[in-house]
């Protein structure tokens, strides 16, 4: 009895040592398994379910089957024209091939180290052999859009510019060949080449942001402050101009009210005088010798003051100071 007894507690440990192995293992949904013996890959699991294996001999490296994601460091490039720029990029992969995986790489962190090298090499070769406006812009939209009450600065020569205001203006932007999209995938093509080897499979690489470095973004702000001051100056040639305009305008005006009010002036001074001279007349007719006696004395009245010698008064303009009626 006790033999029996033995024999079944040797066979239940058994079973609990041979369940403890492991020899069974699931697969979930999203994932794949290497199965390794002695370092050899055996099988490859890509379907979820329960599955076997031998115990204390094979190993099982479980890796997921789903779309990953990879973030990059910003790198600091130049571009075609060397001006440099910060670029931070992601990307989407997958495991498609869990054997080579297992082989070249085995680890998922040392995926993204492989990846990093991979993606921040193309990243910095596509982008330092294009111009700045391909890697920030996307499309020529931004020459079709109608803008109203833009002002345009034109300067012909750089240390004297020629600075001409204009009104509603739009501004043209050299046009793009490529883009950011483009320029993504020619840094996904080339770097599907590589990855391959790798059993990964890339699905996109995204240009996720793109800053300009220091010197460059002072060299942006100056540029802009002296666009600004130009457009300042601008409005105040402008304005000066306008002010000119007005003022002469209203000189011609006042000159023109002046002339105008002189003319009238004229006239009615000249319409005075010839009824002064119809007067003079009239009362010349009725009283000649008195006419000519009023006048004389008036001469005298204004005349003789301003003398301050005098000669003779033989002539006869003198006559009306011996007698009234003008006889000497």
């Amino acid at each position: 009895m006790k033999k029996v007894a033995a024999i079944v507690a040797f066979v239940v440990l058994f079973f609990l040592l041979f369940l403890a192995a492991g020899p069974l293992f699931v697969i979930k949904e999203g994932e794949q398994a290497v199965v390794v013996r002695f370092g050899k890959i055996v099988r490859i699991e890509t379907r979820a379910g329960l599955k076997s294996k031998t115990p204390f001999v094979e190993k099982v490296k479980r890796y997921p089957k789903k779309v990953l994601s990879w973030d990059g460091e910003a790198q600091r490039i130049p571009t075609l024209e060397n001006q440099f720029i910060w670029v931070d990029t992601t990307a989407r992969w997958e495991i498609v091939d869990p054997k080579k995986f297992y082989e070249s790489v085995g680890t998922i962190m040392q995926a993204h180290s492989r990846l990093d090298d991979v993606i921040d090499s193309e990243v910095r070769k596509i982008v330092a052999r294009n111009s700045l406006r391909e890697a920030v812009r996307n499309s020529n939209v931004i020459n079709t859009i109608e803008r109203k009450d833009v002002y345009q600065v034109q300067s012909t020569e750089e240390e004297a510019p020629d600075i001409a205001i204009t009104l509603f203006t739009v501004t043209k932007y050299e046009n793009i060949q490529k883009g950011r999209s483009v320029l993504s995938e020619e840094m996904l093509e080339e770097a599907r080449k590589i990855t391959p080897q790798y059993g990964i499979n890339l699905i996109d690489i995204v240009i996720r942001q793109i800053k300009y470095s220091e010197d460059l973004t002072e060299s942006v702000y100056n540029r802009m402050i002296k666009e600004r001051n130009q457009i300042a100056q601008a409005f105040r040639s402008d304005g000066e101009g306008k002010k000119a305009a007005l003022v002469g305008e209203m000189e011609r005006e006042q000159r023109s009210i002046s002339s105008g009010a002189y003319k009238e002036a004229e006239r009615i001074k000249g319409e005075a005088d010839a009824r002064a001279a119809a007067i003079y007349a009239s009362a010349y007719k009725q009283n000649p010798d008195f006419y000519s006696f009023w006048k004389a004395m008036e001469s005298y009245r204004e005349l003789l003051p301003k003398f301050n010698n005098t000669m003779t008064t033989e002539p006869d303009y003198f006559n009306y100071l011996y007698d009234r009626e003008g006889k000497n």
